[in-house]
């Protein structure tokens, strides 16, 4: 997690020399995330990572046939969980929030230098599944599984924070929903509103419209 923090601080240094919009133009309001205001910015250069990572979601197909026993991913897998998001299609989007976060939750944490002989790789949700994944796989995998069901990119954010508790970097999904702030994280088991936690500090948040810089 500690790497997550020197990719937030380090995109922040190069965004002040990036041309930023009035806070909360564009497509939504500002969300004054766990308190802070928050400057727009659509230049996604800084954030190859994270573009390359959606890329790969929206095209990927995994062509090796298996079985779902496998530990290696192949394209039952892949199907498992389309099929479970399927699953929870027309119902109550809150629940959807829930079942999501709880099923994707049950991965195992591991890290990139682990999984991927480097310091930081964001995965797409087939490599996730594939290989388990750290703190933005997972908040990458529920951000795609929401997409696949409706919801809105606008309202939806992967956010990277300093965990004041554990002072570590760490990476969670934002969502707004009805206009109320739900945190999607794989350290928490249920799915709670934004402004009841106290112990992250925002350092920037994503989604494919934009990136915002966030400071108290």
């Amino acid at each position: 997690m500690k790497r997550m923090a020197r990719l937030g601080y380090a995109s922040l240094i190069l965004a002040l020399a990036c041309g930023w919009s009035a806070p909360g133009s564009a497509d939504t309001p500002p969300w004054a995330l766990f308190g802070t205001q928050e400057t727009r910015s659509d230049n996604m250069s800084l954030f190859k990572k994270w573009t390359d990572a959606v890329e790969r979601s929206t095209s990927e197909k995994t062509a090796r046939e298996g079985s779902c026993q496998e530990g290696r991913m192949n394209t039952c897998h892949y199907k498992e969980w389309q099929a479970f998001v399927e699953t929870l299609r027309g119902t109550r989007r809150i629940t959807q929030l829930r079942e999501i976060n709880g099923w994707l939750n049950r991965a195992r944490y591991i890290t990139d230098p682990v999984n991927y002989g480097m310091d930081d790789y964001w995965a797409s949700p087939g490599e996730f599944l594939e290989k388990n994944g750290d703190c933005e796989d997972y908040a990458i995998a529920k951000y795609m599984s929401l997409k696949q069901l409706g919801w809105p990119v606008v309202g939806m954010r992967v956010v990277a924070v300093q965990d004041l508790n554990l002072k570590a970097g760490h990476a969670i999904l934002v969502v707004d929903l009805d206009g109320v702030l739900y945190l999607l994280d794989n350290q928490v088991r249920e799915v709670v509103e934004a402004n009841t936690v106290k112990h992250y500090n925002p350092m920037f948040s994503i989604n494919e419209s934009a990136w915002w810089r966030h400071k108290r």
